[in-house]
């Protein structure tokens, strides 16, 4: 997954191209620019995925293996910029062009079903020769559809992995400020959490201005922590209720604001605009830092040593955060059956497959088994690999926007909530403003659903 950030597609382009959708043959995506040849085989199918150049090297040598171990089988391999992605797939399922095995986004599965694009590989699944128990269950209940609800019934993807957002410290900072590190098992509470930000805020140079910060947190990947371990949601747990408007939201989002204006733990707004806070944690200037498995292979290079550690706790005491994921799908046209079935089940769910991705540090393994063992390598960093084990299966959760129709409500919380992050508006106002508003457009998506599935 790159850098992990969901692309939160608009309800209408996604339905829109659905419906112009008349499941094509799937045999005849252009490569021209983005992929591979295929090699001469007497079964061709296509697959087609985004991401960076470790991703492209790691499915290179996995589609090879599965080349050779299928004889007479070929695929021709579509890659993508993770931007350009969602809109290419979209035009090929308009054109009645859509990859027989491709990566599906987890907000996209109820409507790719209803409108006939995925294929219910079940049978397959169950009857094939992995165990299914040894896979992440997050990861295969994401693919999960029963018609009203994902997570639950029939299968209509694997996945291509699990990324659970972990928290990563810089361990020299720490070091150098005489600090004791973080205990990675008991999170810290807010008030330590301020605490130990503020011995780790400085101006090292003497010049006047801070030039060492203890956070730099994005609203959009972050505050769901914050949220979550103060025992506060975004819906209700049938999906159809906003909630945001509670004393448990409004005291995260605050506490989420605060930490820059009142605490300033901070790069003030001018500051971020200089270099922003990814490039200044990538500097060693930063403190705490979001890190998921997709960003090993980057950080791999930091001059200074890094490790996980469980999110700060609000009320409930137990950290929170988010997994995120993409599945791996087979088009519903496919002429191909059999065979895209077996390619999407080698890159999910093969030893082979998995270890090509594994070593290029983009993802943890898909195999239960794996995954512990690769965990078990306390030596290399991150040396708390098993945070992220513990994200995926204890207290990891599905964002939002992934479990309805459209995320058209949740990308709304968004829109206008600057003057929050700026101390301008006090969270509890904002939150009580905008609850109606989400409710009626996550009204309207509930609807959406209803008319697609009649």
């Amino acid at each position: 997954m790159v850098n992990m950030k969901r692309n939160l597609l608009g309800s209408l382009t996604i339905l829109t191209a659905l419906a112009l959708s008349a499941c094509g043959t799937g045999d005849t995506a252009d490569t021209s620019s983005e992929g591979g040849a295929a090699t001469s085989g007497d079964k061709e199918l296509t697959f087609m995925f985004r991401g960076g150049e470790d991703e492209k090297k790691a499915y290179e040598s996995a589609i090879a293996a599965f080349e050779e171990d299928h004889p007479g089988v070929s695929v021709n391999v579509i890659s993508t910029d993770a931007d350009q992605y969602a809109t290419k797939l979209q035009a090929a399922i308009a054109g009645n062009d859509i990859p027989d095995v491709f990566y599906v986004e987890q907000g996209d599965v109820m409507a790719y079903v209803d409108n006939g694009v995925l294929m219910d590989i079940t049978e397959e699944v169950e009857n094939s020769n992995f165990d299914l128990a040894n896979v992440w269950e997050y990861g295969v209940d994401s693919y999960r559809y029963d018609g009203k609800n994902v997570g639950e019934g029939n299968i209509y993807g694997l996945p291509k992995d699990v990324g659970p957002f972990a928290l990563g410290y810089n361990k020299a900072m720490f070091e150098e400020a005489g600090i004791p590190l973080p205990d990675i098992d008991t999170p810290y509470t807010w008030d330590e959490f301020i605490d130990v930000s503020k011995q780790l805020t400085k101006d090292n140079d003497g010049d006047g201005e801070l030039d060492q910060w203890a956070t730099g947190f994005n609203v959009n990947w972050a505050l769901h922590a914050f949220v979550w371990s103060n025992g506060g949601d975004y819906l209700n747990e049938d999906y159809t209720e906003v909630t945001i408007d509670t004393p448990e939201f409004a005291e995260a989002l605050q506490f989420f604001a605060d930490i820059q204006n009142k605490h300033e733990l901070t790069p003030s707004v001018a500051q971020a605009q200089t270099l922003d806070t990814y490039q200044r944690w990538m500097n060693g200037e930063i403190a705490f830092f979001p890190v998921g498995p997709w960003d090993m292979s980057t950080y791999a290079t930091l001059d200074f040593e890094y490790d996980l550690i469980p999110w700060p706790a609000g009320k409930t005491g137990e950290s929170a955060t988010y997994i995120g994921s993409l599945g791996i799908g087979v088009a519903n046209a496919t002429e191909n059956k059999e065979e895209a079935i077996e390619l999407a089940m080698y890159l999910s769910t093969s030893e082979e497959g998995q270890q090509q991705l594994v070593d290029a540090q983009i993802q943890i393994p898909n195999l239960i088994d794996m995954a512990d063992e690769w965990a078990s390598d306390t030596e290399s960093v991150p040396n708390n690999k098993k945070e992220f084990l513990d994200i995926v299966g204890e207290y990891g959760r599905a964002l939002p926007g992934a479990r309805t129709y459209t995320a058209e409500w949740y990308d709304e919380f968004f829109i206008n909530i600057q003057p929050v992050l700026d101390g301008e508006q006090e969270a509890a106002d904002y939150v009580k403003q905008l609850q109606p508003r989400m409710q009626e457009l996550l009204d309207a998506s509930i609807i959406q659903h209803e008319q697609a599935v009649n």
